[in-house]
C-alpha cells in the first residue's frame, strides 16, 4: 500500500495529516470530492468568519488552508474559566493538500456559508503539449 502512495498525487494529504492547533487541538474536518470539471473541498468551520480564514496555493501546488478563531468579547475581570475547549478565542487550524497537476490554480474560488468553507478548484481541460522533445545531434558538445 505505501509503495502505491509514492507516486500518488494525493500522497501529501495522507502523509501530512491535519495540523492540530497547539492551544486547542482543533482541526477542520474535510470532505474532498472530484467531479469531471473540478475538485471540491468542504471544511467544517463553525464560528469562523471569512476574515478568520486564509487560503493560498504554495509552491508545488500545495493548497494551504488556515483558520484563526476571532477574538470573542473578553469576559469580565471577575470571570473564572473552568473549561476552554473552544479555544477561548485563540484557537485555529491548518490543513495542507497537494493538488493534482490538472488544476487551474488561478481560477480557485471559495465561500463560507453556514459554518462550511467550500473551495472549488477547477480542472484544466485544455490539451497538454506533448512532453516529447526532439534533441538535435551535433558532431561536438
Amino acid at each position: 500500500m505505501v509503495a502505491g502512495l509514492i507516486n500518488d498525487p494525493f500522497k501529501r494529504f495522507f502523509w501530512n495529516p491535519p495540523v492540530f492547533h497547539e492551544l486547542t487541538g482543533s482541526v477542520a474536518q474535510m470532505d474532498w470530492l472530484e467531479t469531471p470539471s473540478a475538485h471540491v473541498f468542504k471544511f467544517n468551520v463553525p464560528g469562523y468568519a471569512k476574515e478568520d480564514l486564509k487560503i493560498q496555493v504554495d509552491e508545488g501546488n500545495v493548497l494551504h488552508i488556515r483558520g484563526e478563531a476571532g477574538k470573542e468579547d473578553a469576559p469580565g475581570k471577575d470571570t473564572i474559566w473552568h473549561i476552554a475547549e473552544r479555544g477561548n478565542g485563540k484557537g485555529g487550524f491548518s490543513r495542507e493538500i497537494e493538488l493534482p497537476e490538472d488544476v487551474k490554480v488561478d481560477h480557485i474560488k471559495a465561500q463560507v456559508e453556514h459554518g462550511v468553507l467550500t473551495i472549488l478548484v477547477p480542472k484544466d481541460r485544455s490539451p497538454k503539449p506533448s512532453k516529447v522533445k526532439t534533441i538535435n545531434i551535433s558532431s561536438r558538445l
